[in-house]
Order: C-alpha cells, then structure tokens, then sequence
C-alpha cells in the first residue's frame, strides 16, 4: 500500500469520470465535430471510455488520429470549441458524490480535485456545478508544469492543503491517476464507476482498493482506520 490509510488527513479526486459525469457534453463536442467534417455520429457507448483522456482520447476515437499526425492539431483545437460552448449541457455529478462530499467534510477530511483538463475548462465546470466554494485546493492540467501521470499536480494540491503526500488518498477513474498517486506516495482508489479507458484492466493499476460507488469512499476510510 502506498499510504498508511489510518493517517489519511484529506482526499484528492481527479474530475472526469470521478466527481462528474462529463461524458454527454465531451461526447456531444466529438459529434458535433464529426458533423462539420459530414461524418454521421457515433454512440455515447463508443466515445465514453475515452473521455477520461481529453481532447487526445476524444479525437482518437472519433477520428482515428492521434498527437503527432498531421490532421490532431486542427481537430483537437476544433473540438476544444465545440466542448468550450457546451460544458454545462449535460454534465452532473455521478450519483452519490454529493453524499460522500458532504461526509467527508462533516467527518473534518479536506478534499480537493486534481485534473488534467485544462483551467479554462474546469475551473467554470467546477464553479457552475458548485463544487469550487467546497473544494480546499483544484489543480488544473496546465497549474503545474507538469501533468498526471507525473506526480506534481498531486505534490502542489498537498501542499495547497498542507498535508505530507503520505496522508492524502487520491481518487481516480484512469491508469494515470494509478501511476500518479504510486510517484507521489499517497494511497489509491480506483474509481471503477468512471470511464476507465481502453487499455490495462483497472484490476491491474495496482490501486490500493476498488470501489463501485462514491459513497464507499467512507466505509472504507472507515475501516481502514479501525
């Protein structure tokens, strides 16, 4: 296990696929781009598993084109306008994170969000759903030189907090959100209700626990402190 979770002094949760279910909007803006270049639309089904990579993960699956080709920049910038004009369409938080939010902050345990989305996406989405008022600390994929899988977006956000990396527990729906926490040597969940991607079974992330819901969060912080 990374982290003692008897010690845990606060919780930090990636965005997509953890807190919120952005998946119709993010879905919405590859469609929308797929009309401007006259293809027809692809099912939610299709595009879900990839939304937890973003921009690259939504133009891939929606074009088959990846970072490096020459046709990404223009597509992705496409679907960045497209997702900018529709961020609050659709996008709620899954069930059950209300309740496992207000626990943790009733129980005294800070929380915070850590994402790679960009801060000119997340910071409006984060406000909009009222989340930002509640969160200690939100670190954005462009907040920090770097972004998950490094650990320095996990590194800054404990410190924001003023906590020793070791006493965090960070929450995620993808393999980067894994190998982020094992650098920055705070204790994993494996959010399975999320997206999860398409490559390595979320079985072999190496994450400390799995949970099916959000409200397990506590049950298992819970026992783990007995």
């Amino acid at each position: 296990m990374a982290a003692d979770v008897r010690a845990v002094r606060g919780v930090l949760f990636d965005l997509d696929g953890t807190l919120i279910d952005s998946a119709p909007d993010l879905a919405g803006a590859a469609n929308r781009l797929r009309a401007d270049h006259s293809l027809p639309p692809l099912p939610l089904e299709t595009l879900r598993p990839m939304v937890g990579a973003g921009a690259r993960g939504m133009v891939g699956v929606a074009f088959g084109v990846a970072p490096g080709e020459p046709r990404f920049e223009a597509l992705r910038d496409g679907f960045l306008a497209h997702y900018e004009a529709r961020l609050l369409e659709h996008t709620q938080p899954f069930e059950g994170v209300d309740a496992m939010l207000s626990a943790l902050e009733a129980a005294g345990i800070p929380w915070g969000i850590v994402t790679n989305k960009a801060t000119r996406f997340a910071l409006p989405i984060v406000a909009g759903l009222k989340l930002a008022q509640r969160a200690a600390v939100v670190v954005c994929g462009d907040t920090t030189p770097h972004s998950k899988p490094h650990p320095e977006p996990l590194w800054h956000a404990a410190r924001a907090m003023g906590l020793a990396p070791e006493g965090v527990v960070y929450v995620g729906d993808d393999l980067r959100d894994a190998q982020a926490a094992r650098a920055a040597g705070m204790a994993m969940v494996a959010a399975t209700w999320g997206y999860l991607g398409l490559g390595e079974p979320v079985h072999s992330w190496g994450a400390d626990v799995l949970m099916d819901s959000p409200i397990q969060l506590m049950a298992w912080l819970h026992a783990a402190g007995e």
